[in-house]
C-alpha cells in the first residue's frame, strides 16, 4: 500500500523514531528532566546581573540604520569644520543636535507683549541662577560666541529688549519676520506669527503666540560636556517647581532637553515591568481553565500551571545566556516575554493533546514515547519556522530589530528544549498521578465509579479517572463537537461560500489601500510615554514652529578652484538647483562666496586670481567672523568650505523622505563635489532602508516558510496556498496598520517578521488536515478539517492574544504598537485559518481530491479506528496514530 506521506517521510520518520525514544527516556526517569532544566535556568539567570551593563538604548544607535549616509556624512563635516563651544558657538554650524534646554512659552493671545516679557524676563533669569550639582551656574558652562565670554542668547528678542519688557511693544512696529533686522533668522524662535501684508522676506508681524527660549551649553570636550549635562540634569529636577514658583499668569510653558528623549525612552523598559505579573498571572488563569476538566484526576491544572513556568524558564536561561555573551539588550527585547508566554503554552496544549489521545492502560513510558511522536514533530517544525523567521531579522540595518530578533529566536529554542524536558517531566508525574487515581488537588487515591448516595457534588470533586472504553482513550472536548455538528456545514453552505469570497474581497481592497497609505519612519515623540513632559512640548512645537525645517549644510567637500569664474558658476548653479526645491526658501539662504563676490568690486579685488582670493579672505571675515568657520583652507587652497539653505514646511514623516532624496539627488547631480548635510538627517536615513528592508526579511523568511510547508505538507501546490496565507496576513496587517495610526517603522518591521511564523501556523496545518483526510469531497474535508483544528486555533489565538493583551494598557508607543501588529496577527491569521482557507479549498478543490487518499473510500478508516500495530520497535501504536489528521504536524493548535 502506497505511503501517503511519502513526501515528508525522509524528514518526518526518523526525527519522530528520535522523538519517541526521547519520550520514552523522559517518561522512565522524569526527575532529571525536571531537576536538569531548574539548575540550568539558575545558572543561566545569574547572567541577568549584566543587564544594566547590556543595555544599548541610545536612540541614535539603535532606531538609526547602521551605516547611515548621513553618519559618514557627519564624520566629513566634524573633520573639515570643527566646532568650539567655548569661543565661536553657533547653533546653524552644530554637526551634532547640540546640549542644551529648551523652553517652549505659549500666550492666551499675543506674546508680543509687556507683560508677556516681563514673565519671559523673570523666566530667563530663573534658569540662567540655576546651579548643577557641582554648583556651576549657567554662565559657567553655556556655548559662548566669542573670547569675552559671552554666552550664547537663548533668543534674539531677549536681546533686543535688553532687559525691559517695555521695549517689545516699541520694538514691534520694526519687527519682520522670518528676518529680523535683515539678517537675524526668527522661525526657530517664534511661532504663531501672523503678518501684515509686505514684501518678503521682511513683512512686519502683526502678533505671535510662542516662544522659543534656547540655552545652549558646551559639549565638544569632555570635560565640559560632562559638567553640560551635569547642569541639563539639575534643570531637569528643578523646572517643574521653578515654573509653579514663578506664579506665571501670561504663559504657559513647557520645556526640553537634549536628553530628555533618551531618558524619556529608557523609562519605558520600566514600565514594561509591572505587566509581566499580570500577563502571568493572566496566562496561568487561562491555561488552567483550558486543561481542566470536571474529573478530578483527568484534569491537567498542575501541567497548565507548570506549562506557564517553563516559558518564563526558557525566558530566564535565553537572555541570561545572551547577557553572559554580551549581547547588546534594547527595550524592544522587552517585548519577547510576552510572545513566548503565548507560543509556549500553545506548545503545552498540543502535548497535553496528544497525551489526551494515547491509551489510558498503557505504560507512562509509551503513552509519552507515542505523545512525542506526534506532539513533538508537531512542536519541532513550528518551532522551527518561527526561530528562522526571527534569526532571519536579525540581517536588518536596525540594532533595535536585531536585538529583539535574537533575544526572542533564542528564547524559542530554549522554550522548545524546556517543553520537551521539563513539561514532558511534568506531565509524566501528573500521568503517576493518573495512573493511581489520585486527585489532583489532595494526592489521595479516590474512586473511579460515580456514588450515586453521595450526590453529584461529590461525585464531581471525588470521583475521576473516567476514559473512553472505545478509543480507550480520554473522551473528546465539546468544542470539537460544534465545530464537526454546526460551525463547518454551516461555512461549506453555497451561500456562505459566496459571503466569504465577497468578505474576502473587501478585505484584500481595504489592505491594500492601506498599505497604499501606510506612513514610514518612526516619530521621536513616540519614544516617550504618553504623560511624559515632553509631549506637551512636541504638540506646540509641531502647532508653532513646523513651518521652518532644518537649516541644511551644503558643503563643498574636495579642493576646487574658487578663483576660476567657471567654478563659482558651478558652485552657484548647485545653490540655485537646491534653492529651487519646493521645501527651501531661497531668501534664507546663506552664502560665504555670495557675500565675497558682492563686496569683491567695491574693495577692487580681483576674485580671478588664486593668491588674491585666498589672500583677502580675512576681508570677508571682518564682515562676517562666523565665515571663517565655513572655510577650511590654507595659503595655497581651500580644502572645503560651507553654505547654509533653510528648509521650509517639513511637516510629516513623507516631507522628510522627500526633502532628504531630493537634496541628496541635486547635490549629487552637481558638478562640484557636494553633500548635503543636517543632523536630523541621522534619523531620516531609516526612510531610505525601511521598506527595503522589511521587503527583503519578509521574502526570505516567507520562501524559508514555503520550503519547511513543502516539507509538511504533501501536496505541493497546497503549499501554494500557504504561500498565499501568508501573503495575505501580510498585506492585511500593513494595510490595516494606517488605519491604527502605525507608522512602518524598525518596531512595526518586527512584528511583520513576527506575521510570517504565525501565519504558517495557521495555515500550513488547516491545509495539510484538508489534504490528509479520508472525505471524498472538498465539502466534507473541510469540515472534517475544522473539526480537528477549529477549536485548537481559537484556544492558540487567545492563549497568544492573552500574552500580549496587557500591553495595550501601556502608556508608550513601543508597548502599544506590540500589541496592535499581534493583536492584527493573530485576528487575521485566525481569520485565514477557520474561514478563508477551508472555503478556497473547496473552490480549487483538485489539492484535496479523494485521489490523495491511498484507501479507496468505501474502505477508509474511521478517525476512531486504530490500527494496534507495532511502530517496529515493538511499541503499540495508540488509535490516534491511526488517524490521517491527529496531532502528528497540526502545528501549535490541536485538539485539547
Amino acid at each position: 500500500m502506497p505511503s501517503r506521506r511519502c513526501h515528508t517521510d525522509c524528514v518526518e520518520r526518523p526525527l519522530s523514531r528520535a522523538l519517541r525514544a526521547l519520550g520514552a527516556c523522559v517518561g522512565s526517569h522524569p526527575w532529571p528532566f525536571l531537576l536538569l532544566p531548574l539548575a540550568l535556568s539558575a545558572a543561566l539567570g545569574a547572567g541577568f546581573m549584566h543587564l544594566k551593563a547590556r543595555e544599548a538604548n541610545d536612540i541614535e544607535a539603535q532606531f538609526t540604520p547602521i551605516g547611515g549616509p548621513a553618519k559618514n556624512e557627519r564624520s566629513l563635516v566634524q573633520k573639515d569644520f570643527p566646532t568650539n563651544d567655548s569661543q565661536r558657538f553657533s547653533a546653524q554650524r552644530l554637526t551634532t543636535e547640540g546640549s542644551y534646554a529648551a523652553l517652549i512659552a505659549v500666550g492666551e493671545g499675543s506674546i508680543l507683549t509687556r507683560e508677556a516679557f516681563a514673565e519671559l524676563l523673570a523666566l530667563d533669569k530663573a534658569v540662567r541662577e540655576l546651579r548643577s550639582e557641582t554648583g556651576l551656574s549657567f554662565e559657567e558652562v553655556c556655548a559662548k560666541i566669542g573670547p569675552d565670554g559671552n554666552c550664547s542668547s537663548p533668543n534674539p528678542l531677549l536681546s533686543a529688549v535688553q532687559g525691559d519688557p517695555a521695549r517689545i511693544e516699541a520694538l514691534l512696529p520694526n519687527l519682520t519676520f522670518p528676518l529680523f533686522m535683515g539678517r537675524v533668522p526668527l522661525g526657530l524662535f517664534l511661532g504663531g506669527v501672523t503678518l501684515d501684508p509686505g514684501v518678503p522676506p521682511a513683512r512686519p508681524v502683526r502678533a505671535a503666540k510662542a516662544v522659543r527660549l534656547l540655552y545652549f551649553l558646551q559639549e565638544d570636550h569632555a570635560g565640559p560636556k560632562e559638567e553640560s549635562q551635569r547642569w541639563i540634569h539639575t534643570f531637569l529636577q528643578r523646572a517643574p517647581q521653578l515654573l509653579r514658583s514663578l506664579n506665571l499668569t501670561s504663559l504657559k510653558v513647557a520645556y526640553f532637553t537634549s536628553l530628555s528623549r533618551q531618558q524619556e525612552f529608557e523609562k519605558n523598559s520600566k514600565e514594561v515591568i509591572p505587566f509581566f505579573s499580570i500577563t502571568y498571572t493572566l496566562t496561568i488563569f487561562f491555561s488552567i481553565i483550558s486543561c481542566s476538566r470536571f474529573d478530578c484526576v483527568r484534569t491537567k491544572v498542575w501541567v497548565a500551571a507548570f506549562g506557564v513556568l517553563s516559558s518564563g524558564l526558557s525566558v530566564l536561561s535565553s537572555f541570561g545566556l545572551l547577557l553572559f555573551c554580551g549581547v547588546p539588550f534594547v527595550v524592544t527585547a522587552a517585548n519577547a516575554p510576552f510572545l513566548i508566554l503565548g507560543v509556549g503554552i500553545d506548545d503545552m496544549f498540543i502535548l497535553v493533546s496528544c497525551w489526551q489521545h494515547t491509551r489510558v492502560k498503557d505504560s507512562i513510558k509509551n503513552r509519552l514515547a507515542d505523545t512525542y511522536a506526534e506532539a513533538a514533530v508537531s512542536i519541532t517544525i513550528t518551532t522551527l519556522t518561527d526561530v528562522l523567521a526571527f534569526y532571519v531579522g536579525i540581517a536588518t540595518s536596525f540594532p533595535s530589530v536585531q536585538s529583539f530578533c535574537i533575544y526572542t529566536g533564542t528564547a524559542f529554542v530554549f522554550c522548545y528544549i524546556y517543553n520537551l524536558t521539563f513539561l514532558g517531566a511534568i506531565l509524566a508525574l501528573n500521568g503517576k498521578r493518573e495512573e493511581s487515581n489520585r486527585h489532583w488537588l489532595t494526592f489521595m487515591k479516590v474512586k473511579s465509579e460515580p456514588q450515586d448516595s453521595q450526590g453529584q457534588l461529590y461525585n464531581i470533586c471525588c470521583v475521576g479517572g473516567s476514559f473512553d472504553e472505545s478509543s480507550e482513550a480520554e473522551s473528546e472536548h465539546p468544542m470539537n463537537g460544534f465545530f464537526r455538528k454546526y460551525y463547518g456545514p454551516f461555512l461549506v453552505q453555497s451561500w456562505s461560500k459566496a459571503v466569504v469570497v465577497i468578505l474576502y474581497l473587501i478585505y484584500l481592497g481595504s489592505c491594500i489601500y492601506g498599505c497604499i497609505q501606510i506612513k514610514e519612519g518612526i516619530d521621536l515623540r513616540n519614544l516617550a510615554s504618553d504623560h511624559s513632559y515632553v509631549v506637551q512640548y512636541y504638540d506646540w512645537e509641531k502647532e508653532y514652529f513646523s513651518g521652518y525645517g532644518p537649516r541644511v549644510m551644503v558643503v563643498v567637500t574636495e579642493s576646487v578652484a574658487y578663483w576660476d569664474p567657471s567654478v563659482r558658476k558651478d558652485i552657484e548653479n548647485c545653490m540655485e538647483a537646491l534653492e529651487n526645491s519646493s521645501y527651501v526658501d531661497a531668501k534664507l539662504s546663506e552664502s560665504w562666496l555670495r557675500v565675497y563676490e558682492g563686496v569683491a568690486p567695491r574693495m577692487s579685488i580681483n576674485l580671478n586670481d588664486r593668491n588674491v582670493f585666498i589672500g583677502n579672505l580675512s576681508v570677508l571675515f571682518r564682515i562676517n567672523p562666523d565665515y571663517k568657520w565655513d572655510v577650511d583652507y590654507n595659503d595655497t587652497e581651500i580644502a572645503a568650505s560651507r553654505f547654509f539653505i533653510q528648509t521650509v514646511n517639513v511637516t510629516t514623516a513623507v516631507d522628510e523622505k522627500i526633502l532628504l532624496n531630493e537634496l541628496r539627488d541635486l547635490a549629487e547631480g552637481c558638478k562640484i563635489p557636494l553633500i548635503v548635510y543636517h543632523p536630523a538627517f541621522i534619523y531620516f536615513d531609516q526612510y531610505l532602508v525601511i521598506t527595503q528592508n522589511t521587503i527583503q526579511n519578509i521574502l526570505i523568511a516567507t520562501g524559508v516558510m514555503l520550503l519547511i510547508s513543502l516539507l509538511l505538507i504533501p501536496h505541493p501546490i497546497c503549499s501554494l496556498w500557504v504561500t498565499f496565507a501568508i501573503a495575505s496576513v501580510i498585506v492585511g496587517v500593513a494595510g490595516f496598520m494606517t488605519y491604527w495610526n502605525v507608522n512602518l517603522d524598525s518596531i512595526s518591521m518586527i512584528n511583520l517578521v513576527i506575521c510570517i511564523g504565525f501565519s504558517v501556523d495557521f495555515s500550513a496545518h488547516i491545509s495539510y488536515a484538508f489534504v490528509s483526510s479520508e472525505k471524498p469531497s472538498g465539502n466534507e474535508k473541510a469540515v472534517d478539517a475544522l473539526y480537528h483544528l477549529g477549536y485548537p486555533v481559537l484556544q492558540g489565538a487567545a492563549s497568544t492574544v492573552l500574552g500580549v493583551a496587557v500591553l495595550s494598557m501601556a502608556t508608550t508607543y513601543i508597548f502599544r504598537t506590540f500589541f496592535k501588529i499581534m493583536f492584527l496577527v493573530i485576528l487575521f491569521g485566525a481569520a485565514h485559518g477557520l474561514i478563508f482557507i477551508p472555503v478556497f479549498l473547496t473552490l480549487f478543490g483538485f489539492c484535496g481530491s479523494s485521489s490523495q487518499s491511498p484507501y479507496p473510500v468505501s474502505k477508509q478508516p474511521s478517525a476512531m479506528e486504530g490500527f494496534h500495530t507495532s511502530d517496529g520497535k515493538g511499541m503499540p501504536r495508540s488509535p490516534v496514530q491511526s488517524d490521517p489528521v491527529s496531532c502528528w504536524k497540526l502545528g501549535r493548535f490541536s485538539p485539547s
